[in-house]
């Protein structure tokens, strides 16, 4: 779990304060030479709002990592994920990886003992994914992915880190067969990959929420939703109308994986008594959601989407090999 790795306190390592970074391995551990970070939209988005200037963002990611030996934004709370080579593997590492292995990180950045070597000096500040040189810590529970040889790098990378999306969307839609599911943000990279696995998986109706007509457009395009609405999902009263326009009553199913904070008060109100709710933006007050929910009397079940279950880098890098819709959509938000 690498708790040998925290400073500061006895903790998880995700809770830390800092993380021990040194390149020497316990033995269930494995270090990566890192090439390239895939940062949290919501946490760029937050940096990017606070400091405005990409040379001032660069600064202050740089120095999240340098002072806590991990890249956890203070303000959100998240990281994101790696990418990169297998360098080392301890004698006991259960992770099956093998030096020169092409690994992404398919756990969080916030735990994950991290040095940078580069001062970030290829990064333009603006984009998400990062190119970087330095070295990571994995854990005997940590879990990766070895890249596969069909999709180019990035779009692997950016697949791999909103995995957890699809997999979970599948596991609640097929516990309801037939319901509608509403997505929010179902424009971006797990929005789309939501869209793909309610669809399959037996949903009624898909309906995605964006913020603009041109990401309208785009999603209509890659018509993995049955409605496209363009709307603010931080106006619950507007975000209510509009959804039950198209179904009365609201939905069965509510996805929320947008990348800005507010949403909380419109994913209760545009999901119907006995529905569900999943969070996966961490963006979300998950405090708001609960308290909200109660002063509403809104009988839904709210779920915190962890980023893991068994299997799901693999369903996720499918569902880009047979939807052209969801790789369009992937594809184009990458830098």
């Amino acid at each position: 779990m690498g708790l040998h790795r925290v400073t500061g306190g006895r903790t998880l390592p995700q809770a830390a304060p800092r993380l021990d970074t040194r390149p020497d391995l316990w033995p269930d551990e494995v270090r990566i030479d890192v090439e390239r970070l895939n940062l949290d939209a919501a946490s760029l988005r937050q940096l990017r709002e606070q400091h405005r200037d990409p040379d001032a963002v660069r600064a202050a990611v740089l120095e999240i990592i340098t002072s806590r030996g991990k890249m956890q934004n203070p303000v959100t709370g998240s990281g994101g994920m790696l990418l990169g080579t297998v360098s080392e593997v301890g004698p006991d590492s259960p992770l099956g990886l093998s030096v020169g292995d092409r690994v992404a990180s398919l756990v969080s950045l916030t735990l994950t003992p991290l040095v940078v070597t580069d001062g970030l000096s290829r990064w333009d500040g603006v984009h998400e994914q990062v190119p970087c040189a330095g070295h990571a810590i994995l854990f005997g529970r940590s879990v990766t992915a070895v890249l596969p040889d069909d999709l180019p790098e990035d779009l692997s990378l950016s697949v791999l880190d909103v995995c957890g999306a699809p997999a979970l969307t599948r596991r609640v839609v097929e516990a309801a067969p037939g319901a509608a599911v509403l997505v929010l943000g179902a424009g971006g990279k797990s929005g789309s990959l939501a869209c793909a696995a309610a669809r399959e998986s037996g949903a009624g109706r898909v309906v995605g929420v964006v913020p603009h007509a041109d990401e309208a457009a785009r999603l209509e395009s890659a018509a993995l939703c049955d409605d496209v609405l363009t709307v603010d999902a931080t106006d619950p009263v507007a975000l209510r109308a509009a959804v039950h326009d198209v179904v009365p009553g609201g939905v069965g199913v509510t996805v929320v994986c947008v990348d800005v904070p507010g949403c909380e008060g419109a994913s209760v109100l545009a999901t119907a008594d006995g529905g569900t709710i999943i969070f996966f933006s961490m963006a979300t007050s998950f405090s708001a959601a609960a308290l909200g929910a109660e002063g509403l009397a809104a009988d839904v079940t709210m779920l915190i989407g962890n980023g893991y279950l068994p299997g799901h880098s693999d369903y996720a890098l499918d569902l880009v090999r047979r939807h052209d819709g969801v790789r369009a959509l992937v594809e184009g938000r990458a830098p």
